[in-house]
């Protein structure tokens, strides 16, 4: 329901200034790790916004990337409201337009408690967590490539190829579409493929950070798992690193991730204690 006074519109590109007012100088801002900043996605569907004499209050984006997919990549209110005045108009309008759309699941990572009250009071599903580990100058073990696999620089002509690997790998919630890789290897330290017999059969995307670097992602196809090619992945970035002088690299995980987790520790990364739960609702 919205309160009196308020009033409940789709977001256009206009509306950048007042939504960029808000992520700036509120305090109540839940951002999406993405690719693509927040305002980045005005001119999506999904995207709402809270006005009050038309002055903008508060913003709302669950964009579909891949479709079926909609994180929630805003939420954002003015301190004269509170969270659930705030979020219930916004909610129910992304809903009925995802729901008159065929529907679609929406995932969550919350960076705040003040979010996740709201989301469990909206019967979103905690499902896992992620969690965060780092790489502190380790000695690098070196590794023998498997056969017949080289590693390379990665290029825009293979994203085709890395978007399958994703879909491959990983479930729906947790792929990168041909558009978020796009947008992905510009901003890119590090970005190489493993390729066996003219395939790519892995790949990983490092970005910078002020004490080194992030691995944004690291995988491998579903049937060359097993053979060795992450921990070349691995090796190559490492040594790439030392080339530049860069001596920490973080990367996170979802705990559940048994293989992923195994790896990592495998080749010195340590957790840091952080985690951050992620939360879904299937529309």
């Amino acid at each position: 329901m919205v309160a009196l006074g308020l009033q409940v519109r789709t977001a256009v590109i206009a509306d950048q200034q007042q939504i960029s007012n808000l992520i700036f100088f509120e305090s109540r801002v839940h951002r999406h790790l993405d690719w693509r900043a927040p305002l980045d996605w005005l001119g999506s569907k999904h995207y709402w916004v809270l006005e009050d004499e038309r002055r903008i209050t508060a913003a709302l984006a669950c964009p579909q990337d891949p479709p079926g997919i909609a994180w929630l990549r805003l939420f954002v209110h003015a301190s004269h409201l509170s969270g659930p005045e705030a979020w219930s108009p916004l909610w129910e309008a992304v809903c009925a337009e995802i729901q008159s759309q065929g529907g679609a699941t929406i995932g969550v990572i919350s960076l705040h408690g003040w979010l996740q009250n709201i989301l469990l009071e909206n019967n979103f599903q905690l499902t896992q967590n992620i969690v965060m580990l780092e790489w502190f100058n380790q000695s690098v073990e070196l590794s023998p490539m498997p056969a017949g696999v080289t590693i390379r620089r990665m290029t825009a002509d293979d994203l085709g190829q890395t978007v399958e690997i994703d879909a491959s790998a990983f479930a729906p919630l947790w792929r990168n579409s041909y558009p978020a890789l796009q947008k992905a290897l510009p901003q890119a330290l590090f970005a190489t493929v493993a390729e066996k017999d003219g395939q790519i059969i892995g790949y990983q995307l490092s970005t910078p950070n002020p004490l080194g670097a992030h691995i944004a992602r690291l995988v491998v196809r579903k049937e060359a798992q097993g053979q060795g090619i992450g921990r070349s992945l691995l090796t190559d970035l490492f040594i790439q690193m030392r080339k530049r002088g860069l001596e920490r690299l973080t990367v996170n995980t979802q705990d559940d991730n048994v293989i992923s987790l195994a790896l990592y520790q495998k080749t010195g990364f340590m957790r840091t204690g952080e985690q951050f739960p992620v939360f879904v609702y299937e529309l």
